[in-house]
C-alpha cells in the first residue's frame, strides 16, 4: 500500500506523503493564541543564589526577542544580560525560563507588560542558554472540524495508534523552517550555495506568493522588472529587509549593480539571517531524503544495513556527535536494533554539509541521488563568496518518538456547530509539532 500523498504546500519544502494511513480529521490551529500553548522543558535545577536571576516568562502573542527587548527597556539593561534557551512562537501562549544578569528580584516589579508574566524561580551562576533546552510540551487546540464526534474520536485513536506502533513519526522539518505565507528561504539558500549571490537575492525581493498583500506584490513584480527604485517607494514599511537590501543596491544607480553590489545588499541583513537561509536548504534536503525512505517503504524505526545511527544521551535524548555515531554492518545490525526498539539508539540521515559523509547501501544510494537531482556537491556547502555561512553538516534522527493523548472531541465555542479537540504531545528540541499535528489533521493547510 503506498502511503498517503502531501498536499502541495509541504512537497515544495520535501515532504511527499503522509505518515499515518488512517483519515485525517480537519480542522484548524491558531484560531487564538491560547489555542497553541507550548512550555519549555529544560535540564536545569535552580538553586538560591548566584549572580543571575531565574525567571518563568508566560507570554502570549509576542515573539521572543521583542518581548526579551521590552523586558530589558523596562528594566534599563541591555539585552546581552538576559538569557533564553529557545525562541517560541508569537502567535501561541508561551512559558519559557530566562536568566536576568545582575538584577534584584524587586526590580522585577517595574516589569508589567500587556499579556506577558514573570515569576521568579530563584538564582544560578549560570545563564540559560540553548544548550539547557531538553525539549517542548505542547498542549494544542484543534478548532473547526466537522462531523460526529463519536467518528472524530476514532479517527484520532486510529492515528494515534498508528504512530505508537510505528514509534513515533518522522523528523520532518515542519512548515515554519521555510516560512509560512512565503516559504522561499530555501530557495534562496540553494542559490547561495551554489554562489548565485544575484539570484538569492533579488528571489528574496522579488519572488511573488499568492497569500501576500497587494501591496507587497506590487512592490515586488516592480523590482522583478528592475524597476529597483520604484520598487522601494512602494516596498511596504513591514518589509524592513527587503527595504534595507533595495536600499543598498539602488545607491549607486540601476546601470552599476554588479555581483559587489549583490555582496553589500546581503550582507545588510543580521548573520542569524543570512544563515537560516542555508538552514532552511539544509533542512529541504533532509526533507527529500525522508521522503524518499518512505517512497522505498524502508523502516524508520528499524536500521539497514549501510544505515549510520546515533545513541541516547544523559538525557535520553539523541546524541549526534561523531564519537557517538556509528555505521551499521552486517554483524552489528540485530545489537543495534535491539537498542533502537529500547529508545538507546535511532537511525539517522544527514543535515547536509561539506564535512558530510554518506551512508551505504540503499540510504547512501538516496543521499547521492537527492543532491544529483538538486545538481549540489558537499563541497558547494563551503561558500566561498560568503564563508561565514557555510555549513560543514551534521546528522538528525529520521525519527522523533512522541506520545500524543486527547482530551476527547467537545464542541467548539468559537465555531457554533462544529467540534473541537486538544492533543497533548512532548517533543525533544528541534522537532516540529506541526510534524505531528498534520498527521491528525491531515489537511491542506497549517497555516492557521
Amino acid at each position: 500500500m503506498n502511503p498517503k500523498q502531501s498536499p502541495e504546500f509541504e512537497t515544495q519544502i520535501g515532504i511527499w506523503f503522509y505518515f499515518t494511513r488512517h483519515e485525517g480529521i480537519g480542522g484548524v490551529i491558531k484560531t487564538k493564541p491560547s489555542d497553541f500553548y507550548v512550555r519549555e522543558i529544560t535540564n536545569r535545577e535552580e538553586g538560591k543564589e548566584g549572580k543571575y536571576l531565574i525567571v518563568e516568562l508566560t507570554k502570549e502573542n509576542w515573539d521572543t526577542h521583542s518581548v526579551i527587548r521590552e523586558i530589558s527597556r523596562r528594566l534599563r539593561v541591555s539585552r546581552n544580560r538576559i538569557g533564553f534557551a529557545g525562541t517560541k512562537d508569537k502567535f501561541a501562549r508561551t512559558t519559557q525560563k530566562i536568566s536576568i544578569w545582575d538584577v534584584d528580584e524587586e526590580e522585577l516589579e517595574r516589569v508589567r507588560i500587556a499579556d506577558v508574566s514573570l515569576k521568579l524561580i530563584g538564582r544560578s551562576n549560570k545563564a540559560v542558554s540553548l544548550g539547557d533546552l531538553y525539549g517542548n510540551e505542547f498542549e494544542i487546540i484543534i478548532r473547526n472540524i466537522e462531523g460526529k464526534k463519536k467518528e472524530i474520536k476514532r479517527n484520532i485513536e486510529a492515528i494515534t495508534a498508528e504512530i505508537e506502533n510505528a514509534g513515533g513519526v518522522p523528523n520532518f522539518f515542519g512548515v515554519q523552517r521555510f516560512g509560512i505565507r512565503r516559504p522561499i528561504t530555501h530557495v534562496v539558500g540553494k542559490h547561495l550555495i551554489k554562489g548565485e549571490i544575484k539570484e538569492a537575492v533579488m528571489t528574496y525581493i522579488a519572488d511573488i506568493f499568492a497569500d501576500e498583500s497587494e501591496e507587497a506584490k506590487r512592490a515586488r513584480l516592480l523590482c522583478k522588472e528592475g524597476e529597483l527604485k520604484e520598487g522601494l517607494k512602494k516596498m511596504p514599511p513591514f518589509l524592513r529587509y527587503e527595504k534595507a537590501m533595495l536600499n543598498e543596491l539602488v545607491k549607486s544607480g540601476r546601470e552599476s549593480i554588479d555581483e559587489a553590489n549583490f555582496l553589500s545588499a546581503f550582507s545588510v541583513l543580521p548573520k542569524n539571517l543570512r544563515k537560516l537561509f542555508v538552514h532552511a536548504y539544509q533542512s529541504y534536503l533532509f526533507n527529500l531524503v525522508l521522503s524518499h525512505r518512505m517512497k522505498q517503504n524502508l523502516p524508520f524505526n528499524e536500521a539497514l544495513v549501510g544505515d549510520v545511527v546515533c545513541f541516547r544521551n544523559k538525557f535520553g535524548l539523541a546524541d549526534t556527535h561523531k564519537d557517538r555515531v556509528e555505521r551499521v554492518t552486517e554483524d552489528k545490525i540485530e545489537g543495534i536494533n535491539r537498542l533502537i526498539k529500547r529508545g538507546r539508539a535511532f537511525v539517522t540521515a544527514p543535515v547536509f554539509g561539506y564535512e558530510t559523509e554518506f551512508a551505504e547501501d540503499v540510504e547512501g544510494e538516496i543521499e547521492r541521488k537527492v543532491l544529483e537531482d538538486e545538481d549540489i556537491e558537499l563541497n558547494d556547502f563551503y561558500i566561498e563568496k560568503i564563508p561565514e555561512i557555510s555549513s560543514k553538516g551534521t546528522i538528525r534522527p529520521i525519527l522523533v518518538p512522541v506520545q500524543v493523548s486527547d482530551e476527547g472531541v467537545s464542541d467548539d465555542e468559537v465555531n457554533p456547530g462544529r467540534n473541537k479537540v486538544k492533543l497533548k504531545f512532548f517533543l525533544p528540541k528541534g522537532s516540529y509539532a506541526t510534524v505531528v499535528l498534520r498527521e491528525y489533521m491531515k489537511r491542506s493547510s497549517l497555516a492557521g
